[in-house]
């Protein structure tokens, strides 16, 4: 298990905040945003991209979780429902990027942020981060704080670009 103390610094999840999870697994990230939000009465969503469904109710109890077959499909979210979204392993292999970051940039509230995060050496940062801005996200950054991944981080801004 890795060490995720820097990772988790970079959340200051607030009581009634939603975060989202879109990615092809279920791990020790994924606990730790479970039990992370857990702590201030937080929700947790997973967008799953598996073909078979798993039964991972048990590792996240109150989770609201989505199975996405294929990855030509995009997942589902509710507009302005979200405080974070992270897409873990799954934007290198989505078909319709564009699409991917058009329903994140939809789903997040004024302010809020999203988080790529690839293995290392499989997402082009710089690529990324000029996607992340031609889509309306502003300040992207490349962090350096798990050593497995490569992770780009972005905020949807109050009345830039795309507005509301």
């Amino acid at each position: 298990m890795q060490n995720l103390d820097q990772f988790l610094e970079l959340f200051n999840p607030l009581p009634g905040n939603h975060y989202l999870q879109v990615t092809t697994e279920v791990d020790e990230i994924t606990d730790a945003l479970v039990h992370l939000l857990e702590k201030v009465g937080g929700e947790f969503s997973l967008a799953l991209y598996d073909e078979k469904e798993q039964n991972i109710s048990a590792q996240c109890p109150n989770a609201k979780i989505q199975y996405i077959k294929n990855f030509k499909q995009p997942f589902r979210a509710i507009p302005r429902d979200n405080d974070m979204v992270i897409l873990k392993d799954i934007f290198h292999l989505h078909e319709n990027q564009k699409m991917i970051l058009k329903i994140a940039y939809t789903t997040l509230a004024n302010t809020a942020n999203i988080i790529i995060m690839q293995k290392k050496g499989t997402m082009d940062i710089e690529a990324m981060k000029t996607m992340l801005e031609e889509f309306e996200f502003r300040a992207p950054n490349s962090i350096d704080v798990l050593p497995n991944y490569d992770l780009v981080i972005a905020k949807k801004m109050h009345m830039w670009g795309n507005g509301l």
